[in-house]
């Protein structure tokens, strides 16, 4: 069976391929084109590899492009540093086991319930495994079942945290989508991973377009507006730090603008 990685790392290929066109990468528009972008031959020559071997990377197959070989697509194909890092994620050969929720140290969660503004903790697959009493006034995790802890799932998937954003929900929704969709490539097949995206496929018709886009974005720091049904109108900054004991854990603090 084709490793899912390799299946995620073709399919990632293909859509900036027809994103891209001729015109961006200095190449003559040339005939008619059936389809948007450009062809595998164009992106071939552009990154200097046969154009047999591009194909055999784009449909998945059970090869092993080496690093320079992946930075000359990345370059190819005119990726930002987020596309590039997450291209080289998914080249990286090595076995991974099954996804195993993580367990947020007694410490770490005394720290994150004594801060005094809304604060949690999430894992790998973005489930949030703690929180503070701040928090909890604001999104109700303590009210929802353990499965749909999740910030993903919540914010696609769930009417009241999508009111709370009213006209801001799809900018936020969209780039949630995106910053997931680096994370799950990696553990694509994990059947944890895989739970979780056939849920928000089912919950969602918008998570369905976007994840087929292929957007990748990284971690960033923002502000959030929300609508709470007592606190009325909140105005959020929020940013996140990750874990010396498991880097896999990454705190999330909201603070008044």
């Amino acid at each position: 069976m084709a490793d899912p990685r390799r299946i995620e790392f073709g399919d990632f290929l293909r859509s900036r391929r027809e994103k891209l066109t001729p015109k961006a990468v200095g190449l003559p528009p040339g005939a008619r084109r059936r389809t948007a972008g450009l062809r595998r031959e164009e992106v071939a020559q552009l990154a200097g590899i046969g154009v047999d071997w591009y194909i055999r990377l784009e449909q998945g197959r059970t090869v092993s492009p080496s690093v320079t070989t992946v930075d000359a697509l990345a370059r190819a194909l005119r990726l930002s540093k987020t596309e590039h890092a997450h291209l080289r994620g998914l080249a990286r050969d090595g076995a991974r086991g099954p996804f195993i929720r993580e367990v947020v140290p007694p410490p770490i969660l005394r720290l994150v319930e004594s801060l005094p503004h809304p604060a949690y903790i999430t894992g790998r697959r973005w489930d949030v495994l703690g929180w503070n009493a701040a928090a909890e006034e604001i999104f109700a995790f303590g009210r929802l079942p353990e499965e749909d802890r999740n910030t993903l799932l919540l914010m696609m998937t769930n009417k009241k945290t999508r009111k709370s954003y009213g006209a801001g929900w799809a900018d936020v929704a969209k780039r949630m989508v995106a910053m997931f969709r680096a994370t799950h490539d990696v553990w694509a097949g994990d059947p944890a991973f895989a739970e979780l995206l056939s849920r928000l496929r089912e919950g969602s018709p918008e998570f369905v377009k976007w994840w087929g886009a292929h957007e990748v974005h990284g971690t960033l720091s923002g502000r959030k507006t929300m609508t709470h049904p007592t606190k009325g109108v909140l105005h959020l900054e929020h940013t996140s730090f990750q874990a010396n004991d498991d880097p896999a854990l990454k705190l999330v603090i909201y603070t008044p603008v």
